[in-house]
């Protein structure tokens, strides 16, 4: 029987994946109670003693030796639950300390229900987690006994369990899939610099090389598309766009919002905003469904990006000329000025303020003061004025007030991979998108 105790001890701590020493001082802890509440005194001095090599257990009240096994079913029954309450303590601390380490990690569980809108999963048999209604990406549906891959988002220890919240939705999860699937991002000789995601839908990731003998967006889509189908395929045909990160903020917007291609960018560092010249049979594409490519790209970039065709850039430029050449003391050359410092309507020179003009340009404050105030009083006329760009339009909904050209065909949005050189792989990526016209949400878009 000895024996038998060492063998049961040696399985539960395997199986639960505890202290074979722990288990052992549950064991002890929970005959001293059994004896204690046997001879009904609760400070009566008990000490159990259980051999670990041979089972052999030797028990002591109040210094006399006592035989264990004749105590009767009722101790037994209380020691009984004891060991139970200790071992699940144990086996909670123990599922808490291990899962906790592998915080932000990629699990794999089987999927056992949905309860309450929250999907439960069974981890390795030990423990169930949940994955909350908003961490499931839209549109997935899971069936029970299917296999998943999931991020470890949260784990918390409560004083009955140990939850262990599960994503699918978070950035971090493209991210550990990309270390699995690309071994360059895993050894960081690939390293993801930024990324933006609406889950479900469509990724943008920037991703840098560290090794010039390396491509960076070749090795994360692989020969043919190999590697980003892998993840599409986990991610249930969502769009990965990979962008090539540049230090240069206007290379990279450009890049952000390919497969559309720019004309010109523009910065402007006081108000943390860019301005987008695109030609008119590239707007839709650098808009995107329901505005969804410019605003991936502002949260990629982290910039506020506005989108204008050729001609509403120049008219932009004009109108801002006309306000500023009547002003006493203007040069000829302090529109150019102005734009190279990122303005380049009357709204932008009312927003910025004095300061930049001050410090950047160099008037002097006085004129400063005046030239601020004149673009002031134009904005709010041109607030008034119930006009909006072709983006607006489109991102409304509404009918844009320019027509494109009739020879302009509507171009279908290309693959993710929007590196031209990457030829081989772009059609294996993801499926073209036809551009739309009805679109929701703003032009200017905010991280």
């Amino acid at each position: 029987m000895n024996q038998e105790l060492v063998r049961i001890v040696d399985n539960i701590a395997r199986d639960k994946k505890i202290s074979r020493d722990s288990i052992f001082d549950d064991l002890e802890s929970a005959m001293a109670s059994a004896v204690r509440k046997h001879f009904g005194d609760s400070e009566l001095d008990v000490q159990v003693t259980i051999d670990r090599t041979t089972g052999d257990m030797i028990a002591f009240k109040e210094g006399e030796k006592i035989d264990i096994r004749k105590l009767g079913r009722i101790p037994a029954q209380t020691a009984k639950q004891v060991m139970i309450q200790k071992i699940k303590a144990d086996e909670r601390e123990s599922i808490f300390s291990e899962y906790a380490e592998r915080k932000g990690e990629i699990i794999s569980g089987t999927v056992v229900r949905y309860e309450g809108g929250g999907l439960l999963v069974s981890i390795n048999n030990r423990t169930e987690a949940v994955m909350p209604k908003g961490e499931q990406i839209s549109g997935q549906s899971h069936h029970p006994g299917e296999r998943i891959r999931c991020l470890i988002l949260d784990v918390r220890e409560t004083s009955s369990q140990v939850k262990i919240v599960l994503s699918r939705t978070h950035p971090d999860f493209i991210r550990r899939l990309f270390e699995l699937e690309v071994p360059e991002v895993a050894e960081n000789i690939i390293e993801i610099k930024s990324m933006a995601r609406e889950a479900g839908y469509r990724t943008k990731i920037a991703v840098l090389s560290n090794d010039g003998k390396v491509d960076a967006v070749g090795a994360c889509v692989g020969v043919r598309g190999s590697r980003i189908k892998n993840i599409v395929d986990e991610l249930g045909g969502e769009k990965i766009d990979i962008v090539r990160w540049n230090e240069s903020s206007q290379e990279l917007i450009a890049n952000a919002l390919m497969p559309a291609k720019c004309s010109h960018v523009a910065l402007c560092f006081e108000l943390g905003g860019s301005t987008v010249v695109v030609p008119e049979d590239q707007l839709s594409l650098a808009i995107g469904k329901h505005g969804q490519n410019v605003r991936l790209a502002a949260r990629l970039t982290e910039w506020d990006i506005d989108i204008l065709t050729p001609n509403e850039y120049n008219q932009e430029i004009e109108r801002l000329a006309g306000v500023v050449k009547d002003i006493e003391g203007i040069d000829d050359t302090f529109v150019d000025k102005l734009i190279a410092i990122g303005v380049i309507s009357v709204l932008d020179l009312a927003e910025i303020g004095k300061d930049p003009l001050v410090n950047d340009i160099g008037v002097s404050v006085e004129l400063a003061e005046k030239i601020i105030q004149t673009a002031e009083d134009n904005a709010k006329e041109q607030v008034a004025e119930p006009s909006s760009t072709i983006a607006q339009d489109l991102l409304k909904g509404a009918k844009p007030k320019v027509a494109k050209p009739e020879t302009a065909e509507p171009q279908a949005e290309e693959a993710e991979v929007t590196e031209p050189e990457a030829e081989e792989t772009e059609a294996e990526v993801s499926k073209t998108e036809e551009p739309e016209s009805e679109e929701k949400s703003e032009t200017k878009t905010n991280q």
